[in-house]
Order: C-alpha cells, then structure tokens, then sequence
C-alpha cells in the first residue's frame, strides 16, 4: 500500500483515473431510486484520494475544463441563438428572471449566514446543480488582488460547498417542481395540459397524433392485396390516400404483382390489382390496422430484400422552419420516411401535429435509402456516423474564446472579466449555432460531445477534489450544516418564484411553466419527474430555450458571485 501512495504522489495522472473510477462506480449507486451521480461521486472519491497528499498541476484542471465548457456551448448554441428570436422572447426574459433570482438567493443567504468568497461561490454551484460554476469561480478568485494563501483557501471552500449543497439542489429540485410545483398552478392543471396538447395537434394519448412513436423505428411487412377494395383497379395513390386516414401515413415501397416482375420503386400511378403483394412501410400500430383494410400479411423474403437506413438529419434549411409537423407529414419529399424522434438540445420533442422544427434540430428518419436521403436533403444536412471529429473547429473555438475572455478591465481591485472560461463557453455557443447553419464543416459526433462533456467535467472534478482534500475536512465541519440549511434556499425560492411568474406575470400553461422552471435551472431530473408526473411530453417544449440561457447565465454568474462577495 505504501508503494502504491508514493507510485500515485510522484506521477498524480495514476490518480486522477483512480478517482474517475470510483467516482462513477459510487454515483451509479442507486438507494430507493436515488443516486449520487458521476460528478459528486467523483468530486467525493477525490476528497478521499487528496487526503494522501497528492498535487496535481492547475494547467491539466484548466485545459479539461474548458474542453467540458466548449462542449457546453456546442451544444446549446443553436436553441440560444433562436430563442433570441421575437417568439422565444418571453421564455428568454422568463430563464433571466430564474437566473437572477438564483444568484441573488445565493448572494442573501451568503451575506446572512457570513460566508466566504469560496463557500459563498460553492453554495450557488451545488444549490443550482451548475458544476462548471467552480472552475469560473476559480478562475476569478485567481484574479483579485489577494494574499496566494487566501486565494487557495477560497478555492478549496468551493467544493465543500458544492458537495454539501449539490445533493437537495438535485433531488430536492426535482421532487418541488414535480409533486408540489403543480399544486401551485392552481385548479384544473392536467385538464389546462391535455387542452393545450389539443391545441398543438392533438394528446400524446392519441392514435391520430404520435403513431411514430409507437414502435422506435420503421417496420416493413408484405400484404397481400385481398380484400374487396381491390376488386376495382386501384393506384399507388389511391391505396396511399386511403391508408393515410388511419393516422400517421404508410407507404408502399415494392410491389411483386401477380403476373410479372417485381416493381422496385413505385410511381404514384403505378396500378395495384387484386393478389399483388405490396410492401408496406409505416409504424407498426397502422400497418396492423392497415392489414384489415388491404388484404392479409404474408411471407415474401425476396420481396423484402432491400436496402432500410437510419439516418439523424441536422435541420438547416430556413423555409421548413415554417412548417408544421402536420405538413411535413404529407409533403411529397417525405414519402415513405418515417420520423422517428426530434432532438431539440437535450431533449426529445413531442410529435405533436402543430409542432414546429427549429434550425439546430435533430430529425432521426427512417426508411428506403433513396427515399431517406431525398427527404434529408430537402430538409437540411444528414450527420451520417462518423467518428471524425473537426479538431480544427474546436482547438480554433477554444483558443479564440479563451484569448477574448482573457481581456480584463479593473474597477479598483476588482477586475472586469469573462476569464478563459466564460469566454470559451460564448465561443462555444457562437460556433455551435455556426454549425447549425452550415452543417458541411465543425462537425462534433454525438459520442464525442458525451466524451467531451463527462471526461472533460469529471477530470477537472477530480482534480478540484484532490487539491481540495487536506482542507475539505476542517470545512465541512465549520460549516457544513448551514451550507445545506442555506442550500435549500437557494434551490427552492427562485423555482417558488418561477412557478408564480409563469402563473401570474407570463400566464404560461402549466406544463411549460414547469418545463421552463426546470431548464431555467438546468436540472434535467427535474424535467424526467416532471413529465412523468404529468404524463405529457410538452414540458420539454419550453425546457430547451430556458436550458440554453439557464446554462450559460448561471456559469457567467460564477463570476459575478465573486465579485459580490469581493
């Protein structure tokens, strides 16, 4: 054991792995449903492994993070940049308001209980559940014209802070927001959500409106063409026409007739007669239904010897930001394309008829080849797999960002600043909505950006609670108990008050009045618990605009704590 102490003292980098380990084995945890999660599982693990005496060098925290906050940016970038748009404005001042309301809590209850510069910083991360809080903090504190003893001291306040607080922001968030935020919206709350489901196309509970989401993918089956609807000649059309009455459409992608060869990609006017065999493609709900209406399934293995793909398409075109869902769905580009799912930031979007796309959207479709690449180009830009990542793009995003943040102003001793860190989260931002716009280059594959945002978090965690660990101890005891009374707070008042501003001031329905409370404060539990509570979707609506502004004030906000506090 003690050559394995020294072995980790003289090359640190052994434990960082170590804590990364065991950090995410201990978050995965699960105790009545709860979990700590990777990052205070890793934050913890850290504290335990600092207590060995190890130093690990600032350079290799700092460049993790900023890799995490690039990511950040990325990924919001496109839902920031369209909420700033005259629609999305009352959400926009909505999040703002949250934003507020959670650093003033943070700074009052500071001010109350005599906080320091670093539990003060650590109580508005670990309340907000915003992790990248302790690395702007950092950065700040590194900045004022103060003692290096008081600036290590501050520092290895922030993650007792957070630790202490992070576990009620989490759990406490999610179980207000869900149990009693709906309580607080007055009577008739589930009705207020079904109408407005209505309003958007129709309830998730509806055969005509989410058939797609009945089965994760597309479904293609042969029937034989039996029936007495086909005792007449009919179309391709005709039978199209006719089945897309049940709901969402089904197409029919080959036909074997009874006489002939196989006709491989059927015209609108291509004949179908009574004993042809006909593909069908659409969700598997309809194609049951459909298969009473046409004729009775059968076994054709050749028939069905085609080539099917699945394909996410990046929403890029400008004129499909106008249309619905409802048009989408009968539009000729989109024939024999199943939509699967729409990714809007972090969260999957209802497939609510009236539903409108946004540039920066993820569209996963499906079908023939031919027909998914026809409907991805008329659309926007298919993201076919790759495992290529624009380091161009990133080293460039992060650079330009870290160099503009780095510009300070001072006002005395208090110096004016993004730091490297908030300018790289903006620059993030700002190349990730470029992205969206042209899709051709900068491209950042879906498991890279998870890379990005949990390895790049997580090391720098690990590394603030290696450095942390000799003093983490002595201040938790000091003041540990009203951290957490103060954490609580924090992290309830300002959803109190977003849930009275949605009723009263923005009149939102309540669905998106939860939903925007839940993004505002970038607590994706919340919005889980909350969509279950009310068995609707539609909070997901309102949670990817406040989410995008929620993200990014709440991490410039740890550098404004500090200069409150300063």
């Amino acid at each position: 054991m003690e050559w394995i102490i020294k072995t980790m003292q003289a090359s640190p980098e052994l434990a960082i792995f170590l804590t990364l380990a065991l950090g995410f084995a201990i978050g995965k945890v699960k105790i009545k449903g709860f979990s700590l999660g990777s990052v205070t599982g890793v934050l913890l693990m850290g504290v335990i492994i600092g207590q060995l005496h190890i130093s690990v060098s600032p350079t290799v925290k700092s460049t993790f993070f900023l890799i995490f906050l690039f990511a950040v940016g990325y990924s919001v970038g496109p839902q920031f940049v369209h909420s700033l748009k005259k629609e999305g404005l009352p959400q926009i001042a909505f999040a703002a308001i949250v934003c507020v309301a959670c650093l003033a809590m943070a700074w009052v209850c500071s001010i109350i209980a005599g906080f320091d510069l670093g539990n003060s910083a650590g109580l508005l991360a670990g309340a907000n559940t915003i992790s990248a809080v302790i690395g702007v903090a950092s950065d700040t504190i590194n900045q004022l014209s103060i003692s290096e003893e008081q600036k290590h001291s501050f520092i290895n306040q922030i993650p007792v802070a957070y630790a202490v607080t992070y576990i009620f922001g989490t759990a406490g968030t999610a179980w207000f927001l869900s149990s009693v935020g709906p309580k607080l919206l007055g009577k008739n709350v589930m009705q207020q959500i079904r109408d407005y489901e209505q309003s958007l196309g129709g309830s998730i509970e509806d055969s005509d409106t989410s058939l797609e989401e009945a089965y994760d993918g597309t479904t293609f089956r042969v029937i034989e063409a039996s029936s007495g609807y086909f005792d007449q000649p009919r179309t391709v059309q005709d039978v199209e026409n006719l089945l897309i009455q049940q709901g969402w459409p089904v197409y029919i992608e080959r036909i074997r007739p009874s006489k002939g060869d196989i006709i491989q990609e059927p015209q609108a006017d291509s004949p179908i007669g009574k004993g042809d065999r006909l593909v069908l493609n659409g969700p598997i709900d309809s194609l049951l239904a459909d298969e009473n209406i046409i004729g009775t399934e059968v076994a054709d293995i050749e028939l069905l010897n085609f080539k099917a793909e699945a394909l996410r398409v990046i929403i890029s075109k400008k004129d499909i930001t106008t249309k619905t869902l409802k048009e989408l769905k009968t539009c000729k580009e989109r024939h024999g394309v199943i939509i699967r799912k729409i990714h809007r930031g972090k969260a999957s979007i209802p497939l609510l008829n009236n539903i409108k796309l946004q540039r920066g959207d993820i569209v996963e479709i499906e079908g023939r080849k031919a027909d998914v690449d026809r409907f991805a180009s008329y659309i926007g830009y298919a993201e076919r797999p790759t495992t290529i990542t624009d380091l161009l793009y990133v080293g460039l995003g992060i650079f330009i960002g870290g160099i503009l943040g780095s510009l300070t102003l001072r006002t005395g001793n208090i110096p004016l600043s993004l730091s490297a860190s908030g300018g790289v989260l903006i620059m993030g931002i700002i190349f990730g909505w470029i992205r969206s716009l042209r899709p051709t280059f900068g491209a950042i594959p879906q498991p890279s950006i998870w890379l990005m945002n949990n390895l790049g978090l997580n090391i720098f965690i690990a590394i603030v609670g290696i450095n942390a660990g000799p003093d983490f101890i002595a201040g938790l005891k000091t003041a540990g108990v009203s951290l957490f009374i103060a954490g609580i707070f924090v992290s309830l008042v300002p959803m109190l008050i977003g849930i009275l501003l949605g009723r009263f001031v923005f009149k939102f329905n309540p669905a998106i009045t939860l939903g925007a409370c839940a993004g505002a404060r970038t607590t994706t539990a919340a919005l889980g618990a909350i969509q279950d509570s009310l068995n609707s979707k539609v909070p997901a609506l309102s949670y990817t605009t406040t989410y995008a502004i929620g993200n990014t004030l709440l991490i410039i906000w740890g550098v404004v704590i500090v200069l409150l506090m300063s």
